[in-house]
């Protein structure tokens, strides 16, 4: 009974030692300026709702982030670390393109995804 023991501490010890390895590494792996942008666009039957989620993946804040909405533009001053801006484009905007410039080179151009629509969801 008490090898049963010694061999469960033994994986569960190396399974655990494994993990945090995996987690490290995942992290030291990140680049130090990264942004994602999820732009989604749904039509609905009477209006169209859009947004624009930036989310801050590398390990240092991204600084002085202009959102072109094509019509207009939003500044952001910085975004930290693992953090997520929400964003509305403004009423007339153009709804295929949206532009991320920032600081430390980035450049974005991302375009509006729509989501999948279901049977029995609105504007399906």
């Amino acid at each position: 009974m008490k090898r049963l023991n010694v061999i469960f501490i033994c994986i569960t010890g190396v399974a655990s030692v494994s993990f945090l390895s995996y987690l490290i590494i995942q992290y030291y792996q990140r680049p130090d300026y990264s942004l994602q942008v999820d732009a989604m666009r749904e039509d609905q039957s009477l209006f169209t709702d859009s947004r624009i989620i930036l989310t801050n993946a590398g390990k240092q804040p991204i600084t002085h982030v202009v959102v072109d909405y094509g019509n207009k533009k939003e500044t952001i001053q910085s975004i930290n670390p693992g953090e997520k801006v929400s964003l509305s484009p403004p009423e007339g905007s153009n709804l295929n393109l949206v532009r991320i410039v920032a600081d430390n080179g980035i450049n974005i151009s991302a375009g509006y995804r729509t989501p999948i629509k279901m049977p029995g969801m609105m504007g399906s």
